[in-house]
């Protein structure tokens, strides 16, 4: 049998790290199990040139990494390992972390969500040299240069139209003869002067050496192949929201996304933040500050049922919050 915990906070991406940053200060010794999966998506990434406070940009990995520090700095105590199991029904809830219980009397769930790829070898190699899910992370690095998104929903038609203010051309490769998007986002991409689309096409190679400088293209009808020059390929798929350790214990939407009143979930002394609830914005800095909202709406949780002492005001005075 493990501790019991007045915190703990499942999943270790800047959501998780925020919140336990948060928690940490105000006094309330948070235990974070952030996973073998730790940083989230943002240990695929490069440059990260969007992120306040770095003018000069900042790698993925060491961004993540000052998180963690900065946590363990206020008194997170961060354990490198996946949550096997959940009981949120009862009180105090229980985690189980590598064969342990755990007790807490609030959860704070940031385990994200997973883009979807092609599951190329040769996509595989080219992440973050020129194959990206997020236009609005990537799409200024190839600025004046023709890119290609891949996809037929709602994300593709808005990855698209949000790189037409930066891209020299974009074509919208999808492998159906028509899209899956809403009426309103496929007519203002198909009315977009410099957006095309591949029609009953897929990508079934990233060529480049070091970077992209291509995509092999297979027509679904005929099988037919051709060769595509892009300086970026945007897969834009979906997602895949990482719910399935909470199912049947709190409400999930249609596509497994934690429902949330802010921060709250269906079940009391539960939160979510970051990517496992936002459907819309999926950047790290938005991930990052729901973090912070979940901590404070868990310390005020708590507060309110006196499940834990001197959490209010707990804060260094010589310091200041963001």
């Amino acid at each position: 049998m493990g501790e019991h915990h007045s915190i703990i906070i499942i999943g270790g991406g800047p959501a998780g790290y925020t919140a336990a940053i948060y928690a940490g200060r105000a006094n309330l010794k948070p235990l974070l199990a952030e996973g073998y999966g730790a940083g989230g998506q943002l240990m695929l990434t490069t440059d990260v040139e969007n992120y306040p406070g770095f003018p000069a940009g900042i790698q993925g990995p060491q961004l993540m990494g000052d998180l963690r520090g900065q946590a363990e700095r206020f008194g997170a105590q961060i354990i490198t390992a996946d949550v096997e199991k959940v009981d949120l029904t009862q009180r105090p809830h229980r985690v189980w972390i590598e064969g342990t219980e755990h007790t807490a009397d609030a959860v704070i769930i940031a385990t994200g969500a997973t883009a979807r790829w092609l599951n190329l070898p040769s996509e595989t190699a080219l992440r973050g040299f020129g194959v990206s899910t997020c236009a609005t992370c990537d799409g200024f690095f190839f600025k004046d240069q023709r890119m290609v998104v891949v996809g037929g929903g709602d994300s593709a038609m808005e990855e698209a139209i949000y790189l037409t203010r930066m891209a020299e051309h974009v074509t919208i490769v999808h492998r159906r003869h028509q899209f899956r998007a809403s009426d309103i986002m496929a007519r203002r991409a198909l009315e977009n002067d410099k957006i095309d689309v591949r029609w009953n096409a897929e990508v079934i190679e990233v060529l480049g050496d070091g970077k992209v400088e291509a995509v092999r293209l297979r027509d679904t009808r005929t099988g037919e192949e051709d060769i595509l020059p892009t300086a970026a390929l945007f897969v834009a798929i979906g997602h895949d929201p990482t719910t399935g350790l909470f199912a049947g214990q709190i409400d999930l939407d249609d596509e497994g996304y934690i429902i949330t009143d802010g921060t709250r979930t269906s079940r009391e002394g539960v939160f979510a933040c970051g990517d496992v609830q936002d459907t819309v914005y999926r950047q790290a800095i938005t991930a990052a500050a729901s973090g912070c909202m979940a901590a404070i709406d868990a310390e005020r949780w708590l507060e309110t049922r006196n499940d834990t002492q001197g959490a209010a005001g707990a804060a260094t005075p010589a310091t200041k919050d963001a």
